[in-house]
């Protein structure tokens, strides 16, 4: 398995910090990377609908978005931190090949949406503050290909500093806009009660949502928390997730803030004034002077847009990068795959804008965001699943009561997506000329992507449940064992695979051989990891396996025979030739399960090519 961003991996050293507060000084940074997603130019479309239409009473989503937001982060860190492991790099590990694709297809679909809202907030900023065309602006996007490589040659710390500087133009921005607005503290602290005034309030809260809980942000935290170099100790690993959880806490609420000062200037300033349909950008823009009575507000507005659409889109590059090498293990030049980002998302922002004009921009933003939010529930369900299995996290897992919380978090997000994708779906076949085209098309992709999302939430479950039933524990094996005076066989070697079919095999293996006889029993790991990369897999089945092997070798040492254990990794009938020629062995012996019909065919198709490819007699026993 490869390092996720190889280049910067435990390039940050914490070991020689030894005061708590350069200590944590040392850990601070990755939060800061990811926070940007959070306050992107997405972000601005959904807040200022949010607040022109519905003043403060949204905000309480915000907040709700900000916990979700810190508590799935923490899960992504944990992950990173303790298995060494980005969420891609687990899903391969764990997910079959052609559904690794399509989790694979839905991450680039949110990336490329997200760079979307990243390339229209940089182009509407630039065109706001040099009145540059918004076309031209979009094309200028990017050239910021070259800032990012050049970041990335000068080290992750760099890149991390300069993300900050950007965060705090942000931050205080925003805090001169919101002593210019002057917003109605009462009714800001009210608007933190959870309400939803109609159904057009649904659409932009889920819009808010998909865009305060970023998928792609969950891949690159997974990612980003792992340039730190630490003590792999319990302790170590216990000290750095605490740090990062400090890190987290800092640079979301910071993002809250800035998400919450845009609602409200929305709100404090249209809202107010009854301009209930500000939805785009450059109209916010356009009204913020009359309205606040300063020049400065639109120009800070605009500076504010431009820094948050450079620094996201920096981060996005990297969670582009980490998608496509942890699923397809595919390494290509930074700048080559923010070129291919940036095309994708110029591609649609231009024929757009070049039909319909400028006026759609805040349309496009907001749609950018609701398909983020679609793909949150396929980022969410595995990282949850892998920060709960207790194999895979090496006693890091969490708590109970935090998968009981964060399972919550993931219902409230896929079913307010089930029910905008309702919606959607229902409002189209009525409007529609065709809706038999509907009907063929767009219905059977909904219910395809349902019956995916459902087989992500139930894989986990059912395979820690088959490895329960399936692997035979050595306490449940019946052996018979009659000693007799003389035995032929003295090194055997046994195939086994933690099924009923291991009882025969040891059983004949011991009929054989005797109690002076040398046994090894042989485990071929059979995974997608394990044919992949051999010996270097570290995946949840491997561990089992292991232990298990372990298991039938410490039972059967007590009741006197003398065993050896070899795990092998990849084909069987390719893996076990290597193995059994390497050694001294007299006979293989091999359990079958008693296949009949195509099975037998095809397990009788592996006997085959195993035969011929060993030296030694072969016993397969029923």
């Amino acid at each position: 398995m490869g390092k996720s961003l190889e280049e910067v991996h435990q390039s940050v050293a914490t070991q020689h910090k030894k005061t708590g507060f350069r200590k944590i000084l040392a850990f601070l940074g990755p939060a800061y990377l990811v926070s940007v997603g959070y306050m992107d130019p997405g972000n601005w479309a959904t807040d200022i609908a949010g607040g022109s239409q519905f003043g403060y009473s949204l905000l309480w989503v915000l907040l709700m978005s900000n916990l979700m937001a810190l508590l799935l982060q923490s899960l992504s860190a944990r992950l990173g931190i303790v298995t060494q492991r980005d969420l891609a790099q687990a899903s391969r590990e764990t997910y079959s090949k052609f559904i690794n694709y399509i989790l694979y297809f839905l991450a680039e679909i949110a990336i490329a949406a997200c760079d979307l809202a990243e390339v229209l907030g940089m182009a509407i900023g630039i065109n706001l503050l040099f009145d540059i065309p918004l076309i031209e602006g979009v094309l200028i996007t990017v050239l910021d290909t070259f800032l990012l490589l050049f970041l990335i040659n000068k080290g992750i710390r760099k890149m991390e500093a300069f993300i900050i500087v950007l965060v705090a133009i942000i931050g205080f921005s925003f805090i001169f806009e919101m002593i210019f607005a002057e917003p109605e503290l009462d009714k800001v602290f009210y608007g933190l009660i959870p309400s939803m005034p109609n159904s057009a309030a649904l659409y932009i809260a889920i819009g808010i949502i998909g865009a305060t809980v970023m998928p792609h942000n969950l891949y690159l935290h997974s990612s980003l928390v792992q340039t730190r170099k630490f003590d792999r100790t319990p302790a170590g690993i216990k000290q750095a997730l605490k740090y990062n959880l400090i890190d987290s806490t800092i640079a979301l609420n910071l993002a809250f803030f800035v998400n919450a000062a845009i609602l409200i200037l929305a709100a404090a300033t249209f809202y107010k004034n009854g301009m209930f349909e500000v939805a785009e950008i450059q109209d916010a823009h356009q009204f913020l002077e009359p309205l606040l009575g300063t020049k400065w507000a639109p120009i800070l507005f605009a500076v504010a847009l431009i820094a948050a659409g450079q620094s996201s889109t920096v981060t996005g590059t990297l969670a582009g990068q980490i998608v496509m090498e942890g699923y397809l293990n595919l390494r290509i030049q930074p700048w080559v795959r923010r070129i291919i980002t940036r095309l994708i998302a110029i591609v649609p922002a231009v024929v757009v804008i070049l039909i319909y004009g400028d006026s759609v921009t805040g349309k496009l933003l907001i749609l950018s965001q609701v398909i983020l939010s679609l793909q949150l529930g396929f980022a969410i369900i595995p990282l949850i699943h892998f920060v709960s299995d207790k194999s895979k996290m090496k006693g890091f897992h969490i708590s109970k009561t935090t998968q009981i919380v964060a399972w919550i978090i993931a219902l409230i997000i896929v079913s307010l997506n089930a029910k905008l994708v309702y919606d959607e779906i229902t409002s189209w076949l009525e409007n529609s000329d065709h809706p038999m085209i509907l009907w063929f098309t767009v219905v059977p992709l909904a219910f395809a992507f349902l019956a995916l999302l459902l087989y992500i939430i139930a894989k986990p479950f059912i395979a820690r449940a088959k490895s329960n039933i399936e692997n035979h524990s050595p306490h449940h094996l019946k052996l018979v064992y009659t000693p007799k005076e003389t035995y032929g066989k003295k090194n055997i070697a046994i195939s086994v695979d933690f099924s009923k079919a291991d009882e025969a095999a040891l059983n004949n293996a011991f009929e054989l051989g005797g109690i002076d006889a040398q046994y090894t029993l042989i485990h071929i790991v059979e995974t997608v990891g394990a044919l992949m990369y051999g010996g270097h897999v570290d995946d949840h089945e491997t561990t089992i396996d292991e232990k298990l092997l372990l298991e039938y070798k410490e039972m059967l040492s007590q009741k006197g025979f003398r065993i050896e254990t070899e795990l092998g990794f990849g084909k069987p009938n390719t893996v076990i030739p290597n193995i059994i020629n390497a050694g001294n062995f007299d006979i293989l012996v091999m359990g079958t399960h008693g296949h009949t019909g195509l099975k037998d065919i095809l397990f009788g198709t592996t006997v085959d090519k195993l035969r011929h490819k060993i030296s030694i007699p072969l016993l397969i026993v029923k």
